[in-house]
């Protein structure tokens, strides 16, 4: 069949959306790995499928290129809330529904705020066991698990985040049975300032470094947070070089309303027989 879809991007993170409200794709899964293949597909760290629901403007089903269900993701729920806004499916103040929760979002001219989840299951200075080294680690959910370590606590103190082997590094972690069954993602921080850090994540599903990932922002700022102080919002830079804006509030030391907050572009549009 042919599939209408869309090509965007939330700071450097890009996924293929479709419309998927008359249910032409059944399986989520198989066509995310069609249409993710960067070599055979439109290429793309995900799938947004946009569909019906009860409980808000619209659902979205968001799968990785793998094909694996990705639950909740901050850079794709603002590319699919500008999509909806686009489209005339939702106004510029809507909420949606995915992975049994709903999200509210205001999309602006440049910017979207995206209201994320409450942070949960929160560990500071854990150690992980990687073959003979004792590798300091911190993990927080954010609607994904992230594992999240300071540059300077980094094994073999490569020196600077740009010198850092992440595609070595992350599968390390990510496939650790500390984590298992399901994994997690891996991030590397660095403070830049009073509130703001720089980022490089490896993403769970995608299976490689992405140039942005809007839980994993919101997983460095929290932790950088806790060890460091920041003050918020806090500035995340991530590899792509455009920033995501994290606040979030603290009432009796426990953190919640959280806002993401960053940019969503439409890079092309098409058709692509399914």
């Amino acid at each position: 069949m042919t599939v209408k879809f869309t090509k965007m991007t939330g700071a450097g993170n890009d996924f293929v959306v479709v419309d998927n409200r008359t249910r032409r794709i059944h399986d989520g899964s198989k066509a995310a790995k069609l249409l993710c293949d960067r070599r055979w597909g439109v290429g793309a760290d995900g799938l947004l499928l946009l569909e019906k629901s009860r409980r808000g403007d619209y659902r979205m089903m968001y799968y990785n290129a793998d094909g694996s269900y990705g639950g909740m993701c901050g850079n794709g729920g603002r590319c699919i809330a500008s999509y909806a806004v686009k489209h005339r499916i939702a106004p510029k103040k809507h909420v949606f529904e995915a992975l049994d929760h709903c999200y509210s979002v205001v999309v602006g001219p440049k910017n979207i705020a995206l209201s994320m989840k409450d942070p949960h299951s929160l560990r500071l200075s854990d150690i992980l066991n990687l073959d003979s080294n004792r590798q300091p680690f911190n993990f927080v959910d954010t609607g994904s698990p992230h594992v999240v370590i300071p540059l300077e606590e980094l094994e073999g103190q490569p020196g600077s985040l740009d010198a850092v082997d992440i595609a070595a590094f992350g599968p390390r972690v990510r496939y650790h049975p500390h984590f298992a069954p399901a994994g997690t993602n891996v991030n590397i921080i660095e403070r830049t300032g009073p509130n703001s850090l720089n980022i490089r994540t490896y993403e769970r599903g995608v299976e490689e470094e992405t140039l942005a990932c809007g839980t994993g922002a919101i997983a460095g700022a929290v932790v950088a947070f806790r060890l460091w102080g920041l003050n918020r919002p806090i500035r995340v830079l991530p590899r792509s070089k455009l920033p995501l804006l994290v606040d979030f509030d603290e009432t009796a030391g426990n953190i919640g309303n959280v806002r993401l907050v960053g940019p969503a572009a439409t890079v092309f549009e098409g058709e692509i027989q399914l």
